[in-house]
């Protein structure tokens, strides 16, 4: 499965409750462009650049795809530079909370 394939399902397995109170605009620099918009207890993909991102989050699409469903450990991809981040941290660390691992497959 390709990793915008993937980022698809993102908003069917949003959890708002674990979201609760967070507005951010997620970008994922993978192979084509995608962000995610979390706002009013919803969530939504889109392809392409958003004008500006909380955090963006840069990877190889297969290791987007591992670090989403909790196969790679998000601490690990940053560390062993798989991961690379620019802007919120707190926001990228959190982010997999907000979503149903189980919706994912």
């Amino acid at each position: 499965m390709s990793a915008i394939d993937f980022l698809k399902k993102l908003p069917a397995a949003f959890d708002a409750s674990a979201a609760a109170g967070t507005d951010a605009v997620v970008q994922f620099a993978i192979s084509s462009p995608a962000y995610l918009t979390i706002k009013g207890g919803s969530c939504s993909l889109d392809q392409g650049t958003a004008a500006n991102a909380d955090v963006t989050l840069t990877m190889d699409d297969d290791d987007l795809v591992s670090l989403l469903k909790g196969d790679l450990n998000g601490m690990t991809a940053f560390m062993t530079g798989k991961l690379q981040l620019d802007g919120d941290m707190m926001l990228a660390q959190r982010m997999t909370s907000f979503f149903d691992a189980s919706k994912l497959g």
